[in-house]
């Protein structure tokens, strides 16, 4: 005899219900729907491919999680976006003395944009940094930035009919997510790495680049900015610190010792290296920027006046002699007539 299949009693009424559709009107319904046709655009158009990698984390040579992979990135943006950097050798410098030497740049660097807002001048003073760095990792994020050039390396790859026109990481095909594929250009890629291992190329900052070191940078090029730096890091005769008078806190024992233990190498303006000398020079143009294209106007001015002057004479002494010698023949032919 089979066995008997029970139902419970509200399994029965939730069958039986009207209200619930029967199991033959579900079946005839599901059979009868209708699947509505794509879009014209998907038609059209191919899909755009999905990225193999996020956009804004392209495989690297390193592994991105690593702390050192995250400092030679921020090194490079570094050397990219400062124009002006002043290096300087810190020794046992304690953290009360890092926070007083900040406080008093600080506070000269504001009294510059006072100045520099009340003659409508751009003022940046907040975005001037002074940070530690790591010397290894930043002497190769200098050798990425001063060797790897991206635009050159993109020229190896022909665009093909078939490439899509997307804004993404994915608009070159076929590539793979391991940091061989030499098509990633990025400052993390294989390439970059590359590029700075090469031993035979020289940084000119190199001689610079040992023991502890610390980085002021500036977004723009400000002799105005660098001169109220220096005078508070690096003070000399050009440059020298403020009074006791004037500015008290400066002189307390702590920023005092951490000056003594703070020496400055040198700075890289515009790509270029400068010693301390060069330095000071930048910093002592009278004027800043404005006061550097007067004086250049002023040359300009200078070599086209003694150019025009030169060629005026050349000319008036061409005219003498000409005028000269007509005025001559003239005299013999009127001597030649009276005889």
């Amino acid at each position: 005899m089979p066995p008997r299949i029970r139902l419970r009693p509200r399994a029965m009424r939730v069958l039986n219900s009207p209200s619930q559709p029967s199991l033959q009107y579900t079946y005839a319904s599901l059979a009868t729907a209708t699947t509505p046709a794509a879009p014209v655009d998907q038609t059209i158009r191919s899909i755009p491919p999905i990225l193999r990698y996020p956009p804004t984390q392209p495989p690297s040579h390193k592994p991105p999680e690593v702390r050192k992979t995250q400092l030679h990135r921020q090194y490079q943006s570094l050397l990219r976006s400062s124009p002006l950097m002043l290096i300087f050798q810190h020794n046992n410098i304690k953290a009360v003395q890092w926070m007083g030497i900040r406080r008093e740049l600080s506070a000269a660097l504001a009294k510059v944009d006072a100045e520099r807002s009340a003659a409508g001048q751009e003022t940046f003073a907040e975005e001037i940094k002074f940070q530690v760095i790591q010397t290894g990792i930043f002497a190769s994020a200098l050798r990425v930035v001063e060797f790897f050039h991206p635009e050159e390396s993109t020229l190896d790859h022909v665009p093909h009919p078939t490439d899509p026109a997307t804004p993404t990481s994915a608009k070159i095909p076929n590539t793979k997510n391991t940091p061989e594929d030499v098509r990633f250009t990025h400052g993390l890629s294989r390439r970059a790495h590359e590029a700075a291992s090469n031993k035979k190329l020289k940084v000119e900052l190199e001689p610079l680049l040992s023991g502890p070191l610390a980085v002021l940078t500036f977004p723009s090029v400000s002799p105005q900015h660098l001169k109220a730096a220096l005078s508070i890091l690096a003070p000399s005769l050009d440059f020298p610190a403020p009074k006791r008078k004037v500015i008290p806190s400066y002189h307390e024992p702590e920023v005092q010792g951490g000056l003594q233990n703070l020496m400055l190498l040198g700075a890289r303006i515009e790509g270029k290296v400068f010693d301390q000398e060069g330095t000071r020079w930048v910093g002592g143009i009278a004027g800043g920027i404005d006061g550097l294209r007067a004086q250049l106007v002023h040359v300009l001015q200078g070599a086209g006046a003694s150019l025009a002057g030169a060629l005026e004479g050349a000319s008036r002494s061409l005219y003498f002699a000409i005028e000269g010698r007509r005025m001559d023949m003239e005299e013999k032919e009127k001597g030649g007539k009276v005889e």
